[in-house]
């Protein structure tokens, strides 16, 4: 189906992917201009074996499989029903509602932020990534006077310091959050709790960026130095810790920039409300927040394929095995299974909504 989250031109399948389904023996049905916003026609789609479906509502209706990018909107609630499945980003931590209409439903649902493999999360790593990278260039904008904020140009000039760039968090956005506001010239510290994370980064940017152990100290000190602070946290499948208080946001230089790349699992300062492309800013205090909660779709295009070249192996096991045949032989899938016949399977979201929660191998054996 065609998203219908506000600026969210993203699609869960490319032409060339619904060519390999269809190779394989499978239908495909796609909703008439799903793609058509980033240059995927409908032509290419029908090119490519799909069945071409006017509105949402019939494609939900006619698929046992539905492929998204973001979760389900009040307006596809209805659309869900038990013994069919949804392969989406979920993030349920942050929201109860959602939860209890995939609940209500009984429809199977795999996330793709809760895949794992050895630790690592091949499905939710690509729109980090874009979004860790889009994060400096909407911060540095932000910090216009004309954004709203303090008027500092992110790399400076000659003989003028640059921008102080505080990234919370080493993982995949806050690597290449400091990747690209390095690039721009702009002073980087990088802050987080796990020291080999740390040493690693420090290779990585050959001395070039700051790494610091993490504490509530150090952030404090650093947070009230900074002019853009990039948050990119993460708990696989729980709500995102509070690293900046809003007291703390009271004492920050006008002007400062927080850009909360957390926002969909709750978001890492205590001020953060999701906010869309169409209005992505608004002041607390003196600072302005970034908390725009789906990021990637500001970039549809090269957020599709970076997704969709992640999900599609896993999406032709699904479609190969079956949900439980797929499980049964998928430990990847198995962290990614969310809910299924009205049961809640994520322990992390259990924890985050205080939810009862089910073990997976009253699913599969």
């Amino acid at each position: 189906p065609q998203e219908v989250k506000n600026n969210e031109f993203r699609v869960g399948l490319t032409p060339g992917n619904v060519s390999g389904l269809c190779k394989q023996g499978h239908s495909v049905l796609v909703q008439r201009g799903a793609g058509e916003q980033i240059g995927l026609s409908d032509e290419s789609y029908r090119i490519a074996g799909a069945t071409l479906i006017n509105s949402a509502a019939e494609v939900f209706k006619k698929a046992e499989m539905i492929v998204k990018v973001k979760e389900p909107q009040p307006s596809e609630y209805p659309f869900m029903r038990k013994e069919q499945l949804l392969f989406t980003y979920l993030h349920l931590a942050a929201s109860r509602e959602c939860t209890d209409a995939l609940l209500q439903s009984g429809i199977s649902s795999i996330a793709y932020e809760t895949v794992t493999v050895a630790g690592q999360l091949p499905l939710l790593a690509p729109m980090s990534e874009v979004a860790g990278r889009l994060a400096p260039q909407v911060g540095a904008y932000a910090l216009q006077k004309a954004s709203g904020g303090s008027g500092i140009l992110l790399g400076g000039v000659p003989g003028v310091r640059p921008a102080k760039v505080l990234v919370l968090g080493g993982g995949v956005a806050g690597t290449e959050a400091a990747r690209i506001a390095l690039g721009m010239g702009a002073h980087v510290q990088i802050v987080d709790r796990n020291i080999n994370r740390l040493k690693e980064l420090s290779i990585m940017f050959s001395g070039n960026v700051e790494t610091i152990y993490s504490t509530s100290a150090v952030i404090e000190e650093l947070a009230l130095e900074a002019d853009l602070i990039i948050g990119a946290v993460l708990i696989r499948g729980d709500k995102a810790p509070k690293l900046i208080s809003n007291s703390l946001v009271s004492r920050m230089k006008p002007g400062t920039v927080l850009v909360d790349i957390a926002i969909d699992q709750g978001g890492c300062f205590e001020g953060s409300k999701p906010t869309t492309h169409a209005d992505p800013t608004y002041k607390v205090h003196e600072t302005l927040f970034y908390c725009v909660a789906n990021m990637p779709g500001a970039v549809p295009r090269t957020s599709t394929l970076a997704l969709t070249n992640a999900t599609l192996p896993y999406l032709l096991q699904l479609a190969n095995k079956g949900l439980v045949g797929a499980l049964s032989t998928s430990e990847p899938l198995q962290a990614g299974l969310t809910t299924h016949g009205g049961a809640l399977y994520c322990p992390e979201v259990g924890h985050a909504l205080n939810l009862p929660v089910r073990d997976i191998h009253e699913l599969i054996g």
